[in-house]
């Protein structure tokens, strides 16, 4: 029978014999192959200024724990930026945006605050995610606890150097009470964060700058205005834009608004982590 299958004994040993040199062989180039291609991405990043983002662990004064992304620059920091988040977690944008402050020599770190409720979260801008998005946000997250989870960011980076904060949409409400409430920062840019018209009373212990669209049906102007009169010394700057016009992801991206928002902050960053 194995002859006729064109086998002898020592023939079929040495056939597996082959069979297994080659499935090593093809093992190993698949292995190089992912190792250059690693390489290869690591190079890339650290030509953009970057080294690869990684997801981390953060633990609250209260004892829970909750994952953050994490992005450093390829050199030297120059400084800490807590990445608050919008309604849509920490999603392919918000990571975007840490790796954009670490290409400017940031280390950036965005907490996951919506672990506490449910881990996870990354959603996109229409229909049942923004539903989704809103709930979570408006009617299960607790933002006292939220602001544990966001001192635990501030304190993880800041055992390396002083901190500044961004936040965009319920990440720039954050912002503002951030601003009043927890310690270790050194100033906070907060993009069309809605509600702040309501918080007026809480005054900002560090420099605070504020960016809103005069198109964003969700904060009227009046709302802006309102803010501009209680507090004379944050620096308020409105866009010809709507909301959410720093997402390039969202269909009211607006490339210039967010350009120069971008510019101010980093400016305003430049000068008070320093």
């Amino acid at each position: 029978m194995q002859r006729l299958l064109g086998f002898s004994r020592i023939g079929k040993q040495a056939f597996l014999q082959k069979h297994r040199e080659a499935r090593f062989r093809k093992c190993c180039t698949s292995l190089k192959d992912r190792d250059m291609l690693i390489g290869e991405k690591t190079d890339e990043n650290r030509q953009k200024g970057i080294i690869m983002g990684e997801t981390i662990q953060l633990t609250a004064a209260d004892g829970v724990t909750i994952s953050a992304y994490l992005a450093m620059p390829a050199g030297h920091s120059r400084g800490g930026v807590v990445v608050i988040q919008e309604i849509f977690g920490v999603n392919n944008h918000i990571r975007e945006v840490c790796d954009g402050y670490a290409r400017d020599g940031f280390t950036a770190l965005a907490p996951a605050i919506f672990d506490r409720i449910e881990s996870g979260v990354e959603l996109g801008y229409d229909g049942a995610d923004m539903e989704k998005g809103l709930e979570l946000a408006r009617g299960k997250l607790q933002l006292p606890k939220t602001m544990l989870d966001v001192q635990a960011a501030i304190d993880h980076l800041g055992a390396s150097g002083p901190v500044a904060m961004v936040g965009y949409c319920f990440g720039g409400l954050v912002c503002w009470l951030s601003s009043g409430q927890l310690s270790g920062l050194s100033c906070v840019s907060g993009y069309y964060g809605g509600g702040i018209a309501g918080m007026l009373d809480l005054n900002p212990k560090v420099p605070t700058m504020l960016h809103f669209g005069d198109k964003d049906a969700h904060i009227p102007l009046s709302d802006v205005d309102l803010i501009k009169e209680a507090h004379k010394d944050v620096a308020v700057y409105v866009y010809d834009a709507d909301h959410g016009f720093n997402c390039d992801h969202r269909s009211s991206f607006n490339e210039s608004a967010s350009r120069i928002a971008k510019e101010r902050t980093l400016e305003f960053f430049e000068a008070n982590l320093s």
